[in-house]
């Protein structure tokens, strides 16, 4: 694929990160525009997404550091690279919650509400920044003899070169912008706030979990071969998800 999209001398414009500001800056507008369709001032929606895209970052980011601890041991300065990729979703929303219910709380906005309004956002930020995942040639697939299988061959992709992998990364993608589009769909049909909120949670768990299965980067497990830490993460999700269902 093509990590780096653009080189002007020693100024580099890389594919994966242009994409993840892409879905970012994409989610922030969708999330500002239902805000105000729902009665808020989409200033203060953009403030709560300024707070969560830096929070997702960080998050994402300390994830990845964690699994890939015997790498950056020995190298860590390659810790601020973020550029390159190596982004761990779950980690990014775990602190991404945290720092939106204390913004929450702090302004006395309706919990549940704001995040029925955000939810689709993030599922359409997860569409449109997972191709810079592919074009990065990070979140790379097991090897496949299926006709659809890509070849990566450009020295500077994170993923194998020359084999015929799963487009993981393209799963990831499709999965989020299905997820996306049944969120937009229940927005109108919703019978309690916080609906939207536990289906995404609900469905991006389980997507999630079966496409790990298809994923050949070395990821970090939770039991060694079989069970992933992003698919251990999910389990969790998708109990809290439907306890939560419940309760409201």
């Amino acid at each position: 694929m093509h990590p780096i999209l653009l080189e002007f001398g020693p100024v580099k414009i890389f594919t994966y990160g242009l994409l993840l500001a892409t879905g970012f800056f994409s989610a922030i507008w969708l999330g500002a525009r239902q805000g105000e369709r729902e009665g808020y001032d989409p200033q203060t929606i953009m403030d709560l997404c300024f707070y969560i895209l830096l929070a997702a970052i960080l998050g994402a980011r300390i994830l990845y550091v964690i699994v890939e601890y015997k790498y950056f041991a020995s190298r860590p300065l390659d810790i601020l690279m973020v550029w390159k990729g190596g982004l761990v979703f779950y980690g990014g929303l775990i602190l991404s919650v945290i720092v939106a219910m204390g913004f929450i709380k702090k302004r006395q906005l309706s919990l549940w509400r704001i995040a029925d309004i955000l939810a689709p956002s993030i599922a359409i930020g997860q569409a449109i920044g997972r191709w810079g995942c592919f074009f990065a040639g990070c979140c790379y697939g097991r090897p496949t003899d299926f006709s659809w299988g890509v070849t990566f061959t450009d020295s500077r992709a994170l993923a194998p070169l020359n084999h015929s992998l799963h487009h993981t990364q393209v799963y990831l993608s499709l999965n989020a912008l299905a997820i996306f589009w049944i969120l937009i769909w229940l927005r109108k049909r919703k019978a309690f706030d916080g609906q939207i909120f536990c289906a995404y949670g609900i469905l991006y768990s389980i997507g999630r979990f079966l496409i790990e299965f298809l994923r050949g980067d070395d990821r970090g497990f939770a039991i060694e071969k079989i069970l992933s830490t992003s698919q251990f993460i999910g389990i969790f999700l998708l109990i809290a998800s439907l306890l939560i269902w419940r309760r409201l």
